[in-house]
């Protein structure tokens, strides 16, 4: 690995103090930006460049700060930018030796550098559980440290009355603190609750979607009308709904919706985790605009929060929506008493199953998203440690005879199982497709969790090798 670049401080006087961040794939490069609002006009006489450990970069940096006349243009500084970038790795080196400095990465072509002077975004967050809470600390915290974005970041929260009687958007908005979904977390002086939806979104120029799947289609029939129209979207947001065409990804039930473009980010996202900094990575996937993919990596991207982007919205997704159907038979084995060879073998079938009914589906899914964090990271995680395992070990070790439904009430605080659901959904086009057969671990888990089979039925062995579908993509992993 390379080691940290110089650190040039230079006297810019006809340069900008304030510098945008984008990420160019997962190995993009770095710049320092500017602080917010009262650091600005410091800045302005102290611009903090980050430039390659050369001798150009030292030479550079005494030639500007030598007097005003000599100090470089405002556009020469930014093409030094362009032009000097540093590894990922550099990233919190960058955050701690400049308090008060945000820390991000540029894209070779420009892009973000080239709209500091543009509206700043205004970020807000419609759901308000577990991660969209998350979310929203994250984005709040980019808010304040980055100029093009406004402060405020509003979240649509689903009110609800607390055991003591108060609201719960009253009391986030008083505690900083989602007292229900993320208590002793503070989510930040610039979050704003608000249960209105309409008023949540309102000159909101990114919408983050973070809900139960389920309830996508209602949340876009009341948004019809109610926003900008140069919006964007991202979905958090892991599940499929099922029409009479086949299967609708969420990301493309709220493009077509509402007319914007819809990105997804998915990964290795335990929220508790990440609520307390613990290092995590994720990944966001875009269709064509890249530019707002880099925004996106600049809303969410933090030093303990690592977020690359790759350009297959499908593949990404449907790895998020998947993986719960192989957390639930994850699950179902941890509540057998099976050790880790056994669960090592459910995931090492679950994924060759994720894989495949991706690429049938799409045949444009990209093999390497698998190997993103929102593939096998993501898998991992959640067979280990999410909610749907939990769950699934409770059903188990019940002997199936309590539903899920009922311990979902009892053990997820008003959180939602997706698992279950996603692994209905998938069945209904697996019948149809008459591929049943070739996808055994999804069949089975669906049978389990609607009854029709023991929950030892998910390592019980079959004679009967799964059949192959007639034209199935072949795998390059």
């Amino acid at each position: 690995m390379r080691g940290p670049r110089a650190f040039a401080r230079t006297l810019c006087r006809g340069a900008p103090a304030l510098w945008p961040r984008g990420r160019e794939g997962a190995r993009g490069g770095s710049v320092v930006a500017g602080a917010k609002n009262a650091q600005a006009q410091q800045l302005q006489q102290q611009t903090v460049l980050v430039c390659p450990g050369s001798p150009s970069s030292s030479s550079f940096s005494s030639s500007a700060s030598s007097s005003s006349s000599s100090s470089p243009s405002s556009s020469a500084v930014l093409l030094a930018l362009r032009k000097h970038f540093l590894p990922v790795s550099f990233h919190t080196a960058a955050w701690d030796m400049a308090p008060g400095l945000d820390v991000g990465s540029g894209t070779r072509d420009g892009g973000l550098l080239n709209s500091y002077e543009a509206e700043p975004d205004r970020v807000a967050v419609i759901g308000s559980g577990n991660w969209g809470s998350v979310a929203a600390r994250l984005a709040a915290t980019n808010a304040r440290r980055l100029p093009y974005f406004q402060d405020e970041v509003r979240v649509w929260v689903y009110e609800e009355k607390l055991s003591n009687g108060e609201l719960l958007s009253d009391v986030i908005n008083k505690t900083q603190e989602n007292v229900k979904y993320l208590p002793n977390v503070k989510l930040g002086p610039n979050v704003v609750a608000d249960p209105n939806l309409e008023t949540a979104v309102k000159n909101a120029t990114m919408l983050v979607f973070v809900m139960p799947h389920q309830f996508i289609e209602g949340i876009c029939q009341k948004l019809k009308g109610k926003i900008r129209p140069d919006a964007k979207a991202i979905s958090l947001i892991k599940g499929m709904e099922m029409g009479d065409d086949g299967p609708r990804l969420i990301s493309r039930e709220i493009s077509e919706q509402l007319g914007i473009d819809c990105s997804v980010l998915m990964g290795a996202n335990i929220a508790n985790e990440i609520a307390v900094e613990q290092f995590s990575e994720a990944t966001v996937g875009y269709r064509d605009d890249k530019e707002t993919a880099d925004k996106w990596v600049q809303v969410f991207g933090t030093p303990y929060f690592q977020v690359t982007h790759v350009q297959d919205v499908e593949g990404v997704e449907l790895c998020g929506t998947l993986k719960n159907i192989v957390a639930i038979a994850a699950g179902l084995v941890d509540g057998l008493g099976m050790g880790n060879n056994t669960k090592a073998a459910i995931m090492r079938i679950g994924l060759k199953e994720m894989i495949l009914f991706s690429k049938l589906l799409f045949p444009s899914v990209q093999d390497a998203t698998f190997f993103e964090s929102c593939g096998i990271a993501d898998l991992i995680t959640t067979c280990l440690g999410g909610r749907n395992r939990k769950v699934a070990d409770a059903f188990s070790k019940h002997g199936g005879k309590r539903s899920f439904d009922e311990l979902e009430v009892e053990l997820l605080n008003g959180q939602k199982l997706q698992g279950v659901l996603t692994a209905k959904e998938v069945f209904g086009l697996l019948k149809a497709k008459d591929w049943e057969e070739s996808f055994p671990l999804f069949s089975t888990v669906h049978a389990i969790a609607t009854r029709h089979l023991p929950p030892s039925a998910i390592v019980e062995y079959s004679e009967r090798a799964p059949r192959k579908i007639v034209g199935t993509p072949e795998l390059h992993l």
